[in-house]
């Protein structure tokens, strides 16, 4: 099917992730308590109206912000693993990925930011909290696949269990995403033991 690129239709997307991307810099430069109506308006360019008719809450300015973010990674992801993710070699994607999770710029930083504050509102809202499980849950199988693929090619030591290592593996990028934003430990650092962590899975 041919994707729509002129047209109200058009029109109507391109706006809303000029919104969103106009929500990343607010955050990325003074967190999400600065997000109302009026900053992302102002970030944006256009009146607060046309921001709340097409985001009415903070909730979904944040939830667009997320969806735009997890776009961007996905691109930047392509950008150094090349388009035809199936045919890379499966270590390389496992490590850009995972390591994608760890704010190395402001653009990564805003990402990330807006990730954490995602989660952090999880904690009160069960509808999110839902959403997250189930995009936990593919994460998870993503990488398992990754892994159980290149198990079953010998490149794997054979007493890895792909799925309890996928689990493993985002849970310590996602932590050490975590501790670089507020300052314990440095992008570099962590990055490295991410990789030092998929190394150690390989013979």
């Amino acid at each position: 099917m041919e994707r729509r690129t002129r047209g109200p239709g058009a029109g109507h997307e391109v706006r809303r992730r000029e919104i969103a991307d106009a929500v990343l810099v607010v955050v990325a430069e003074r967190g999400l308590p600065a997000v109302s109506l009026t900053e992302v308006a102002a970030q944006a360019g256009v009146s607060a109206g046309r921001v709340q008719h097409y985001f009415p809450t903070k909730q979904k300015l944040v939830e667009a912000a997320f969806e735009r973010g997890n776009e961007l990674s996905a691109a930047r992801i392509r950008s150094l693993v090349g388009e035809d993710l199936e045919g890379a070699e499966r270590r390389t994607v496992l490590s850009v990925v995972l390591s994608e999770l760890i704010a190395y710029d402001p653009e990564t930083r805003a990402h990330m930011r807006v990730r954490q504050s995602f989660t952090a509102l999880a904690l009160t809202d069960e509808a999110i909290a839902e959403r997250m499980r189930a995009d936990y849950a593919r994460f998870h199988d993503q990488v398992a696949e990754l892994l159980r693929k290149d198990r079953e090619a010998g490149l794997l030591r054979v007493a890895v269990d792909p799925r309890e290592a996928a689990v493993d593996l985002v849970a310590l990028a996602e932590g050490l995403a975590y501790y670089v934003l507020i300052g314990v430990t440095a992008p570099e650092a962590a990055r490295d033991r991410v990789l030092n962590a998929i190394a150690a899975l390989y013979p």
